[in-house]
């Protein structure tokens, strides 16, 4: 008997990546298009979201590329409103912008932990509440917001980032009972160590920290952004039909267990 993979098929949907430029929104970005869906990537860096678009156009699909702020309203809703231009619809959001700055409680001010909580866990608020207001109206939507194993336990040195992420699994919840009378999705997915650029920039895998945390990894490797792609596929489809409000975790079979830095 033959699978049905028909259900995986994201074709002529409309997805908007932010963080779409580099790293694990790429990806992302990319894999959607691959399956049939048109992709708005938003970033801050312009030369990085018109090299993903370039890609998605080269898959055959759609794209726009636009410079957006997560944390500034006016962004998201301008950036809202050209994609209803070109589009008349919004089908998947995938909130996967963010970032961390390492430092130990006692060392951080707190500026830097409202920064982060701002960067990481505000916007997503931010970007779910104007996009999936549109969903509401379409009484359909699908929304992705990307956590981390952070988010699952404690994490010295990265403490508002691992709040944040935290945040973001529990706000994936409310949002999910909140919208499921729309017929809008919300899941998160929660990777362990991914090896984008800036990750490998900030400390190579050679590197003393990376092989101690690769002796925690049951499978052995480090993850690449590629190894996302499937579970957002799968969310964002009709293969995820009947799930809404869980967080899948992605990590090789690493245990949620203190680490140093």
């Amino acid at each position: 008997m033959k699978t049905d993979l028909s259900m995986f098929a994201l074709t002529d949907k409309v997805a908007i990546i932010t963080g779409g430029g580099r790293g694990i929104g790429r990806a992302i970005a990319l894999g959607l298009a691959r399956v049939g869906a048109d992709v708005v990537v938003a970033a801050r860096t312009a030369a990085e979201i018109e090299d993903t678009a370039a890609k998605v156009r080269n898959e055959g699909r759609k794209a726009l590329a636009i410079l957006a702020d997560v944390q500034d309203v006016d962004q998201v809703t301008s950036l809202l409103d050209k994609t209803l231009d070109s589009f008349s619809r919004v089908d998947i959001l995938v909130n996967n912008a963010g970032g961390t700055y390492p430092a130990r409680v006692v060392d951080m001010s707190a500026s830097v932990w409202e920064a982060q909580l701002k960067e990481n866990l505000s916007s997503v608020f931010i970007w779910s509440k104007i996009i999936g207001e549109v969903m509401a109206k379409q009484k359909a939507g699908n929304i992705i917001n990307m956590s981390s194993v952070a988010g699952l336990g404690p994490y010295p040195s990265i403490a508002p980032y691992a709040a944040s992420k935290a945040g973001i699994i529990s706000l994936t919840q409310t949002l999910a009972v909140e919208w499921a009378p729309y017929n809008i999705r919300v899941n998160a997915i929660a990777p362990g160590f991914i090896m984008t650029p800036a990750i490998t920039k900030t400390a190579p895998e050679s590197s003393d920290l990376r092989q101690s945390q690769l002796k925690r990894i049951p499978l052995g490797r480090f993850g690449k952004p590629e190894d996302i792609v499937g579970v957002a596929i799968f969310l964002a489809s009709d293969a995820s039909a009947y799930v809404t409000g869980e967080t899948i975790v992605v990590n090789g079979g690493l245990t949620t267990t203190v680490f140093d830095y």
